[in-house]
């Protein structure tokens, strides 16, 4: 099992506008003194330097004093809307069944010529509208994604349609259900202690395209969708993201996963003389399998415990807590966590029934379509916690706008 704390506790013992001659060395990290922000540090020096550095210079690590805040967000689902009855087609189920069990009713599915990368692109162009930010202004592009269009990940493609012309740095998160997240996590850490200014942080998933729609038990539960979220640096007093934790437990992988699989072929030596086993197979992913009771108990169990750690880290209680944003994935668990927290229904985000479980897309689109209602206003904190496969889970506690 692994974890990360999330307050990155530096161990700077004083803050120093010289660079001292040493070698590289790099701390970064939220303080929180009784439950208030005090400062992020982000320290380097070079060996033999006397000069003073500047916030503003370039994206080496420094000593800085940086928050990041969520200022924009969008989502983009596909047009072909599959409800419960349309499954019930194809597979022994009903609507009731469905949406009793899982609490939903209709989920999206790519179709045509709909993309997940144009899901993405589309969630990031709306986002960048509502910040007020221009594509060339960003400087980074997180793509939070288990399904990627290219085995070797699709983030590249994003500011490319975006219009970007400084070439960003663009990369994929493969973190499951737990991918937005920890984007957010690394997004902060990009800001905090590289000098980025504006990162996009999308999650996105094609969930369709890894489902064996022959089984009731999976088929039921997933859909496409992607969200987008700008983070963008800030003074240290109006930080954004107060605090997080994160974590991973090899072990519980089996129960939820899409594993790799190659063709059968003949255990004799092939027609050239080639010795078994080479040249190797061609392999593809399984269907997502799913040991629903297991998933659940993990769920209930780890999701709490994550979401009061991260408030504890920030010095403060599920009382002082606006919103509680969960990852999507089924009803009954967003109502086991929000009841083992005494956190009332109506101050829970839910917009499961109209999508299914659009794993790493599922927190982005509730949040967006809270934020665009009007649900969640400018200076709403916000408990968000994902969890999924790996399997992996983690909360974080955000400051909207």
């Amino acid at each position: 099992m692994a974890s990360a704390s999330g307050l990155f506790t530096p161990s700077v013992p004083s803050l120093r506008r010289r660079v001292q001659p040493s070698t590289w060395k790099y701390r970064s990290g939220f303080c929180f003194s009784q439950g208030t922000f005090r400062r992020v540090l982000c320290s380097s020096t070079i060996a033999g330097s006397e000069k003073s550095v500047s916030s503003s210079e370039s994206r080496a690590p420094r000593l800085i004093n940086r928050g990041c805040k969520l200022v924009g967000c969008g989502s983009a689902v596909p047009t072909l809307q599959i409800s419960n009855d349309d499954l019930a087609k194809i597979v022994d189920t009903s609507d009731e069944w469905i949406s009793v069990r899982t609490g939903i009713r209709n989920r999206r599915v790519l179709s045509g010529k709909e993309s997940l990368t144009g899901l993405a692109v589309e969630a990031a162009s709306r986002a960048l509208q509502m910040a007020e930010v221009n594509p060339e202004d960003v400087d980074l592009v997180l793509m939070c994604t288990s399904t990627p269009e290219d085995l070797f990940g699709g983030a590249t493609q994003i500011p490319k349609a975006l219009g970007c012309k400084n070439n960003p740095l663009a990369y994929d998160i493969t973190a499951a259900c737990s991918g937005f997240l920890l984007g957010l996590v690394s997004a902060a850490c990009h800001i905090r202690g590289g000098g980025f200014r504006n990162v996009l942080v999308i999650g996105g998933d094609a969930l369709s395209r890894f489902t064996d729609w022959t089984d009731r038990g999976s088929c039921i539960l997933f859909g496409d969708a992607a969200g987008a979220v700008l983070v963008q640096a800030c003074d240290s007093e109006d930080d954004g993201l107060i605090s997080f934790d994160v974590h991973s437990d090899g072990e519980g992988g089996r129960h939820l996963n899409a594993c790799i699989k190659g063709n059968q072929t003949n255990d004799a030596l092939g027609s050239n003389g080639s010795v078994l086993a080479f040249p190797p197979q061609h392999y593809s992913y399984s269907s997502i399998y799913m040991n629903g009771k297991e998933v659940f108990r993990f769920a209930v169990r780890v999701v709490p415990q994550t979401i009061e750690s991260a408030l504890e880290k920030a010095g403060l209680t599920m009382s002082s807590i606006d919103w509680l944003l969960l990852h999507q994935a089924n009803q009954r668990i967003i109502d086991a966590v929000a009841n083992r927290l005494d956190v009332p229904m109506e101050r829970v985000i839910s917009n499961l029934a109209n999508y299914g479980n659009t794993s790493a897309a599922s927190i982005p689109l509730a949040l967006d379509e809270a934020v665009r209602s009007g649900k969640v206003k400018p200076g709403h904190t916000i408990a968000a916690a994902g969890f999924g496969a790996g399997l992996t889970w983690g909360s974080a506690i955000l400051r909207w706008g």
